[in-house]
């Protein structure tokens, strides 16, 4: 009960020291706890969503994929015969069964050509209004279609894009282009997640997305009263057979959960990660504020061991007041968690992912583990100092608060330091020069952590040094105001090279990314210089396929020289070794692909590929298999029959465009492959005539303003748009970084503020003798800047070796380009200073607001 008295009394007493701490935890578990809401609600949505929607069985074409519609290569979704429809309707158990048709592969625009589509990443959904829609959609306004030229919307859509009854929207498919007028909107009984989906009538939407009547995508089967999903499936199979994919309600609702699992995997985890970052940068924290707290209170403790305290009770006492910092920041992070969970929805909601606060789901497990963890952490960043202050003698009693030891970096723990960060080193040069990214990529991260930790174990160390140096540079120039700044800084190596690793931490992350970004683009830039020859690049930036009226307005551009097609499909391959490879990728072109990407080859000519029945391989193929120059190669074409091809060209496989692609001609693929049954373009490739590049240019973007949803680039828009993608990747990262860089502010005020109580007397006799409020604020701004600085060098020194070595991996896939990003590093680096000047404000101010004999007076 006294150690529990003691430790409330000392809470209580430093309770402004302790806030800050206690932000450090709030902020870590609030993060963890919100991610854990976050992708907690977003499945409950999603799982509410698959639920409603689906019918108690759905039969589907047999190569359709398990979430419903894949495009096949031309463009269109797999059908199935009107017939089926009738079958399903034979077998028993059966209530009713509706053929259905819905397309993903469409692009809607309004009457002014601007896309309607989600900009959050959710599906643009064209279909057929049929019951089970109706069972999930509430019509608001209007009417449902009901014939060709009307067209209904869902709610939300609606309301984004200011569409209202008799506007007219259009819809392009592999078909063709078709327009509409709005007939009615609906609303989702369930949340929308942030789909675009716009219903037409059955026959239009066969004819629309199709292309064909009597066809249906899905068939939507009601089981009778009675009978279960799993009975009525047998009975359906009885009835249709094994021809086609027939699913319960419960295997649909699973394979599109699937479908999304992945995405909120990979933003749970990465989130999670972040969140590890924050807490350790917040055990510097916390190891500081007690270590500071009980080097205060040394004659304190000192008088406590001499009146009868023993060891474990003075470590109990410490530990205990670290048990209450992390139940109260705990609790509180529990609580700011959920508010951070809503923020985050409402931030995806302004993205285009609606998700609703009455799905918010709170397991019980997220706040137990956002209790225990930020307790936990708490407690055992606090276990150094508590076992310091249990070694404290009754002799300190006798003495200044503060030892001559606290001062020094001992000469172990540098040694430990030096060994820690040697091997560090040591595994990023073998991570630099490996052979295999696989095998680089371990020692990547065993050298990440090593470096890591040595660096903090040798900060005290580092900080003599590099603060001297910095102290030099910048607060000599400020008298002895600048020189005492640099003293004090250098007072307590130990206290300073903790607060800097606090920094140093998320600012080596930054730098290592930054380094890597850079790289990539510039790797990138470089090879799209020297492999690319086309002028411009004509595609979809969702993946939708080339339609052939797109294809023909573009060869009829004016200034064109040429237009390359390029498709893709797949084959079974029986190689010489005798081996089948099912399904292996294959790529058909015209012969200027040869000169519009200039692929390296280790053997033949690539032009030779495109003459009939001939095709590449790369090299790495060619080795695992026996293939030489003038080896055939038996390929099953997909929808089509086997040719036997020639190989005539063997590819370098260190290409990073197409890398991996074998390639023929499309007249080869014709020749295997019915008409009806041909792929689409993937992208088209335009070549202008000598000194028209901006005509054609001009030309192309005029020849596909009927075709919104195509991008015509040149080069540099191509790069433009590869540095954009990277560079929102990154700000995101930076974004989620930014939480650690808060702590590890809150860190060096909480530093300055523990330091400034510390040196109350000292600062008392310095305005006794003269100092001014004023000299007195520099001084403690310049300390704060230096602190930040001195963290700000080693992390980005220590990022930027991270993202060099990461650069060297990935220059064997082919980005061989290594960019330092200069004005990003030292704009990092400039805003550390500004960073150390913000820590200081208040701290600086309450120390200008002393009272000077009081000060002096202080013991």
């Amino acid at each position: 009960m006294t150690v529990l008295k003691t430790s409330m009394r000392n809470f209580v007493a430093h309770k402004g020291r302790m806030a800050l701490s206690a932000i450090a935890v709030l902020l870590s578990v609030a993060f963890v706890c919100g991610t854990l809401v976050f992708t907690d609600t977003m499945s409950t949505t999603f799982d509410k969503l698959f639920a409603a929607t689906s019918s108690d069985v759905t039969v589907s074409a047999k190569d359709s994929s398990d979430t419903g519609e894949t495009t096949s290569g031309n463009g269109k979704p797999p059908v199935m015969p009107a017939s089926v429809v009738s079958e399903v309707r034979k077998a028993e158990g059966v209530k009713s069964a509706e053929g259905t048709v819905f397309s993903t592969s469409v692009t809607v625009v309004d009457a002014d050509k601007d896309s309607l589509s989600p900009t959050g990443g959710g599906p643009t959904i064209v279909g057929s209004w049929n019951a089970n829609e109706a069972r999930t959609m509430d019509i608001t306004t209007g009417a449902a279609p009901k014939s060709t030229g009307q067209v209904m919307v869902d709610a939300d859509t609606a309301d984004k894009h200011d569409l209202g009854l008799g506007d007219e929207i259009s819809w392009i498919t592999a078909v063709g282009t078709y327009t509409a007028k709005v007939s009615g909107i609906a609303d989702f009984t369930v949340t929308n997640p942030g789909a675009a989906i716009f219903y037409l009538d059955t026959k239009t939407a066969q004819q629309t997305l199709v292309g064909e009547s009597d066809v249906y995508t899905n068939v939507n089967v009601t089981a009778a009263a009675g009978v279960s999903d799993e009975q009525l499936k047998k009975n359906v199979l009885a009835e249709v057979g094994t021809g086609y994919k027939v699913q319960t309600a419960k295997e649909t609702a699973e394979a599109n959960q699937k479908d999304v699992e992945g995405f909120m995997s990979v933003m749970k985890y990465a989130m999670l990660g972040f969140a590890g970052i924050a807490f350790l940068v917040g055990i510097f924290l916390i190891i500081n504020t007690f270590s500071m707290l009980v080097a205060q209170r040394t004659r304190e403790i000192g008088l406590m061991r001499a009146i009868g305290s023993s060891r474990k009770q003075v470590n109990r006492s410490v530990l205990a007041e670290a048990l209450l910092l992390g139940v109260v920041g705990s609790v509180l992070g529990v609580g700011a968690g959920v508010g951070l969970a809503v923020g985050l929805m409402k931030l995806m909601g302004q993205m285009g992912m609606k998700l609703s606060t009455d799905d918010l789901t709170i397991a019980w497990t997220t706040p137990a583990v956002g209790l225990v963890l930020g307790i936990v952490v708490t407690v055992l960043a606090a276990y150094l100092p508590a076992r310091r202050a249990g070694k404290i003698s009754p002799m300190a009693a006798l003495r200044d608060a503060g030892t001559p030891a606290d001062g020094r970096a001992g000469w172990i723990r540098g040694l430990i330091g030096l060994v820690l960060t040697g091997v560090g080193a040591v595994a990023l040069y073998l991570a630099g020069a490996a052979d295999k990214a696989t095998e680089g990529s371990l020692w990547l991260g065993i050298g990440v952590v090593l470096s890591l930790i040595g660096f903090v174990v040798i900060g005290p160390v580092l900080a003599s040094g590099v603060v001297r140096v910095l102290g030099a540079v910048l607060l000599r120039a400020f008298g002895p105001v600048g020189r005492m700044a640099e003293r004090n800084a250098l007072r307590n190596p130990r206290r300073t090279g903790a607060t800097g690793a606090a920094l140093m931490i998320g600012l080596a992350l930054v730098a290592c990314l930054s380094v890597v970004g850079s790289s990539m683009v510039a790797s990138a830039t470089e090879e799209l210089d020297k492999t690319v020859g086309t002028d411009f690049i004509v595609q979809n930036d969702q993946g939708q396929l080339i339609t052939p009226q797109a294809v023909e307005a573009v060869k009829s551009a004016p200034g064109v020289e040429h237009v390359t097609e390029y498709k893709w499909t797949e084959g079974d391959f029986t190689t010489p070794d005798g081996k089948t490879l099912k399904d292996t990728a294959i790529t058909a072109a015209d012969p200027t692909y040869a000169t519009d990407l200039r692929v390296e080859t280790v053997a033949g000519n690539l032009s030779d590929a495109y003459k009939p029945d001939s095709m590449s391989v790369h090299e790495d193929f060619a080795k695992d298999h026996g293939i030489s120059i003038g080896s055939t190669i038996d390929v099953a074409f997909k929808d089509g029959r086997t040719g036997e091809l020639t190989v005539r060209a063997i590819t370098s496989s260190e290409a990073v465009i197409d890398a991996g692609a074998m390639y023929t001609s499309i007249k080869t693929l014709a020749t295997y492959v019915p008409a009806d049954k041909m792929p689409l373009d993937q992208l088209l490739f335009a070549s202008a005539k000598d000194g028209q590049q901006d005509a054609a240019y001009k030309a192309l973007k005029d020849a596909l303003h009927e075709y919104p949803q195509y991008t015509v680039r040149d080069q540099t828009d191509y790069k433009e748009a590869l540095k954009d993608q990277i560079g929102q990747l990154l700000n995101m990262i930076y974004g989620l970084l930014a939480l650690a860089i808060i702590v590890a502010i809150l860190g060096v005020v909480n530093t300055l503020a523990l330091s400034v109580v510390e040196r109350t007397r000292e600062i008392g006799l310095m305005r006794a003798i003269g100092l001014s409020r004023r000299q007195l604020r520099r001084m403690i701004r310049m300390e704060s800047v230096v602190i930040a600085l001195f963290g700000a060098l080693l992390g980005l020194g220590l990022g930027m070796g991270w993202g060099a070595t990461a650069q060297q991996l990935l220059a064997l896939e082919g980005l061989k380009v290594l960019d330092i990003p200069w004005p990003t590093i030292i704009g990092v680096f400039i805003g550390s200073a500004f960073v150390g000047l913000f820590a200081a404000l208040v701290p600086a101010f309450r120390a200008g607001r002393m009272n000077v004999l009081n000060a002096i007076a202080t013991e």
